[in-house]
């Protein structure tokens, strides 16, 4: 099974992170608490381990995943924003949205919209995950923890190691996980398109 560790929700403990760090650099699937659900999560150049992802979600390997950031320069490295594009995702983040944006060349192809040459990103407001992110200092590539044949996503820390704790190498328990997505914005037309309305408030747009 997995191992299951324990962060705290506003001081996550730095021996911990390192053990997380250590098992995405070693090419490891790690569960891991955000601001909307728990995701699977893996390092953006780990192609092994980003197929493992797809088998496990029984995702069409097209199928675009979105990369976790810890800020907007990380947002920056990866897509082409505009000035209101900036000036709307500054406002919104950190927080339970994803970006979608024009992918820069710096992103390989196999992480881009096949036909719009997108890439979906966020910057979550959970400290654990921005802990993570942070001890890293690159991104990470992310979906939410929904199972083949469900529609929402896992809750229980318990319950996921259960269900999945041999097909991933830790999980992250940061107790009851949340049911609602994030809210999805395409950002690439020049005017704010609202794909999927989720957890992340709207009624500024």
């Amino acid at each position: 099974m997995a191992r299951l560790l324990a962060l705290h929700p506003v001081t996550p403990q730095e021996r911990l992170l390192g053990q997380i760090v250590a098992t995405l650099r070693e090419g490891g699937i790690i569960v891991l608490p955000t601001d909307s659900s728990y995701a699977l999560a893996c390092l953006t150049g780990q192609r092994d381990a980003v197929e493992r992802i797809i088998r496990i979600r029984h995702l069409d390997p097209r199928h675009n995943l979105t990369i976790l950031c810890r800020d907007l320069s990380d947002i920056s490295t990866y897509a082409r924003m505009d000035n209101a594009a900036y000036r709307l995702i500054k406002r919104l983040t950190p927080g339970p949205y994803t970006f979608l944006l024009k992918a820069t060349k710096d992103v390989p192809r196999r992480l881009q919209h096949p036909q719009k040459k997108t890439i979906g990103l966020r910057v979550p407001a959970d400290k654990r995950a921005l802990a993570v992110l942070e001890m890293l200092r690159e991104p990470l590539l992310s979906t939410s923890l929904i199972l083949p044949g469900e529609t929402l996503p896992e809750t229980d820390p318990g319950e996921i190691d259960h269900k999945i704790g041999k097909l991933v190498d830790l999980i992250v328990d940061g107790e009851a996980g949340g049911l609602e997505p994030t809210t999805v914005l395409d950002l690439t037309t020049g005017v704010p398109l609202i794909v999927r309305q989720g957890r992340g408030d709207t009624s500024m747009i």
